[in-house]
């Protein structure tokens, strides 16, 4: 299994409709509204690195509201 967090920039405002988005979908391990230069973290799992990046591009970046996302794999 590979775990990364993902971090996400989204529109002003939207924020918390994002965590409520993203809560619940199968490899969204958590989601956060956060403070900082990045609105959102969400920790992700799937069985491999192309999972990650399929679940960042098909879950995450087509939510209405996020416009960048950043993606730190975890390493143990």
């Amino acid at each position: 299994m590979v775990r990364a967090y993902v971090l996400i920039s989204t529109q002003p405002g939207r924020a918390m409709d994002v965590v409520s988005h993203l809560s619940g979908q199968d490899g969204i391990v958590q989601s956060d509204a956060i403070t900082g230069e990045y609105d959102v973290i969400a920790q992700v799992e799937a069985g491999d690195v192309a999972g990650v990046g399929a679940l960042i591009v098909e879950k995450i970046q087509r939510i209405e509201g996020v416009f960048k996302t950043v993606t730190c794999l975890a390493v143990k």
